[in-house]
């Protein structure tokens, strides 16, 4: 194997918890540096002489290609690539190359688990009886929480690509009714109902969009005053496309019967965040672990060595730069 295959993974345990099986990599490059994480100003010294960068979420800025002209390909080992440079590393003749859909029987699921929960109250009847309510109860069962069946109610996908698809198709099994929006920002379509006609007939909406100009704050306090007040609402996609003081405030005031996310505007919230406040009823916050499973791991995994293979062989796959 020539030495011009370095490849340096620069946060590598953001995505291995030691549980993968990196050996597709060790066979495809000539040399695989792992770093467990890495500071801004550590990139340009650790890219020195790697021909490959591999990020999740690590930045490679223009400083850092311009001090390593030797780079030729960045492989993220993620969908999102916001963590690139890219007119910089098209100045420098580098590739990028992402992943993609890897993760969608994971974030399905979770999507579909985070409904349940509010659906049948799962998390108020777990905490009820650490308190010890079903112990005193005077008949075998405990039902003070409103339970509700998903069979026969209507969800609204916001987002009907590979994942909003599955999403459906998981909430179609539970007899529910699907339909799907209109993204802001995005052409008019017959098969995708207005949101301001969408969010008065969904007893649910579900988020499976990109956050871009046209989608942030897409659902604010005028939006959640459409909702019927039995409604649900689940975000696995981005942070930001709720606007997170009105989620708050609209759950604090009874608007909604509950809502979940796994995803905020800043991760980790370090400075906190309005819906991290302990007051806010109905609200279930998962941290961005929807997509987390090991088998989607390791199809990053795979997908990353075929961007890799595809390079080499002179035909870049999943290139987005």
């Amino acid at each position: 194997m020539s030495a011009n295959r370095k490849a340096v993974f620069l946060d590598h345990t953001s995505l291995d918890l030691g549980d993968l099986d990196l050996s597709p990599w060790r066979e495809t490059f000539g040399e695989l540096e792992l770093h467990a994480s890495t500071t801004p100003d550590q990139v340009a010294e650790r890219l020195h002489g790697a021909h490959v960068a591999i990020s999740n979420k690590i930045m490679i800025d223009a400083a850092a290609l311009a001090a390593n002209p030797q780079l030729k390909l960045i492989l993220i080992t993620a969908t999102g690539v916001n963590n690139v440079d890219l007119d910089a590393a098209r100045k420098h003749g580098v590739v990028v190359s992402n992943c993609q859909g890897y993760g969608t029987p994971s974030v399905a699921q979770h999507t579909l688990m985070l409904l349940l929960a509010m659906a049948t109250r799962v998390l108020d009847y777990q905490a009820a009886i650490h308190k010890g309510m079903w112990q005193q109860s005077k008949q075998f069962c405990l039902l003070d929480f409103p339970i509700v069946e998903l069979e026969g109610k209507t969800l609204g996908l916001l987002g009907h690509g590979e994942l909003g698809g599955a999403v459906a198709k998981l909430a179609e099994a539970f007899g529910m009714r699907v339909l799907s929006g209109q993204i802001p920002g995005r052409p008019a379509r017959p098969d995708r109902v207005p949101l301001h006609e969408l969010l008065p007939q969904v007893d649910a909406l579900t988020l499976h969009c990109p956050l871009n100009e046209h989608t942030r704050d897409m659902i604010g306090a005028h939006e959640l005053s459409l909702f019927k007040p039995h409604a649900f609402i689940v975000n696995t996609a981005r942070g930001g496309l709720i606007n997170e003081q009105a989620l708050a405030d609209a759950l604090r005031n009874g608007q909604l019967s509950g809502a979940a996310t796994d995803v905020l505007t800043v991760e980790p919230p370090v400075n906190g965040n309005p819906l991290l406040s302990g007051d806010i009823p109905r609200l279930i916050i998962t941290p961005h672990s929807a997509w987390g499973s090991q088998e989607a791991r390791q199809r990053i995994v795979a997908q990353v060595n075929e961007n890799a293979l595809g390079f080499y062989a002179g035909a870049p796959i999943r290139v987005v730069s």
